[in-house]
């Protein structure tokens, strides 16, 4: 029989091709694997139902994945909360589950598996990822996880079908660690991108404008980095827990005088870079009168396409600040994010502080939309609640 790579030639693992047809012949199938599962759809506008759908159908060069955890993810909410996408879709994308059923032709997982998924892998071999622009990869914006309709990520399900080109974004989660750091291998994946953008040196000076679970995640790997973090927020508690993530000052978004704040920090030379991941375009121009000459910032939260602010464009010429934005993840980086994640040199455990079960996702999303003192990474549990130590009740 002969056999091929899959996907593009950077793919690692074989696969056979047989000339069954695509939904015949699975080779590894979990015992007990419904018909129908529930699922959160989005039927329009801030308009979330559960509903009965069929559990997806795998092709044989596919996995089918029992969902165990999913992340509310700002870009989710923006998508619910603007209509930019057209109903019906089932959403969620940070997801971390239990591989149940694996096509005849996939090698390397088996049923059982705890895994992590990421919805979106590049190429690898086009103009843009040439560039390191993964992003921006045609075959990167196709969604290759789906729990039915237009494909959307899925992870409010109780299943989901992970296709073959998305197959080289599965991780394995070790067995000393739990599911929900499996759903946080990619938002910390889209933090370590955005860092090595920037071109730090250790020693810089960064402030990471909003400390919500995004602005700690930076907070935190700029901190182990060496880097020294200057974080702000409009809560208290945020910015104390700012600190606890390690940074080594935390100042009041709105203090009319912050940039000079922030100036004086440095001594009048400004800070190195900024990260702003609050989508406030006031934000972005006190965070470029902050910079240093040649310093950048960085864009992490607006995401809504047709937004316009004033730039000094002097500033940008003459003072060489850079403006940039980081979207989304890099497939890359994914070994060392999971060395990050599982060793726990970063410990996403601290973040999560409220879980949801499916029935609940509409409220999960409107907590994560308008955050409470107390509420940082949110997560909507699909199936079986987990122990420490990643075992399944």
């Amino acid at each position: 029989m002969e056999c091929r790579t899959e996907g593009a030639p950077w793919a690692s693992r074989k696969i056979p091709i047989s000339p069954q047809g695509v939904y015949r012949k699975i080779s590894h199938v979990s015992a007990t694997i419904p018909k129908t599962m529930r699922a959160v759809v989005y039927r329009g506008v801030n308009d979330l139902r559960l509903e009965e759908v069929p559990v997806p159908r795998i092709k044989s060069s596919e996995l089918l994945v029992r969902v165990g955890i999913c992340g509310v993810c700002p870009t989710d909410i923006k998508k619910i909360h603007f209509g930019t996408q057209s109903p019906p879709r089932i959403y969620g994308h940070e997801t971390a589950g239990t591989i149940v059923r694996v096509g005849s032709r996939v090698q390397g997982w088996t049923v059982g598996d705890r895994v992590g998924l990421h919805h979106h892998v590049p190429c690898l071999d086009c103009h843009f990822c040439r560039h390191q622009t993964f992003a921006q990869c045609e075959t990167y914006k196709k969604t290759g996880i789906t729990a039915g309709f237009e494909p959307a990520g899925g992870g409010y399900a109780e299943y989901v079908r992970v296709m073959d080109f998305c197959l080289p974004g599965v991780v394995k989660i070790p067995a000393k660690n739990t599911l929900e750091e499996g759903a946080m291998l990619e938002p910390v994946n889209t933090v370590l991108k955005g860092i090595r953008a920037l071109s730090l040196l250790k020693g810089d000076t960064v402030w990471v404008a909003g400390a919500g679970p995004i602005g700690l995640l930076f907070i935190g790997m700029l901190s182990e980095l060496g880097m020294r973090v200057v974080a702000t927020d409009l809560m208290e508690s945020r910015r104390q827990l700012a600190r606890r993530w390690g940074a080594w000052k935390a100042l009041d978004g709105a203090d009319p005088n912050l940039v000079d704040s922030l100036r004086a920090l440095t001594r009048s030379r400004g800070v190195d870079a900024a990260v702003v991941c609050v989508p406030v375009d006031a934000v972005v121009a006190q965070a470029q009168a902050a910079l240093r000459g040649g310093g950048t910032t960085l864009l992490f939260a607006h995401t809504l396409r047709g937004k316009t602010a004033p730039v000094d464009l002097g500033t940008v010429c003459v003072d060489e600040k850079g403006l940039m934005g980081s979207y989304s993840s890099d497939f890359t980086l994914q070994k060392e994010v999971a060395r990050w994640v599982f060793s726990r040199r970063l410990d996403v455990r601290n973040l999560i502080t409220h879980r949801f079960p499916l029935a609940e996702t509409a409220a999960a999303v409107a907590l994560a939309a308008r955050p409470s003192e107390d509420s940082l990474k949110i997560l909507v549990e699909a199936s079986s609640t987990q122990i420490a130590g990643g075992t399944s009740l």
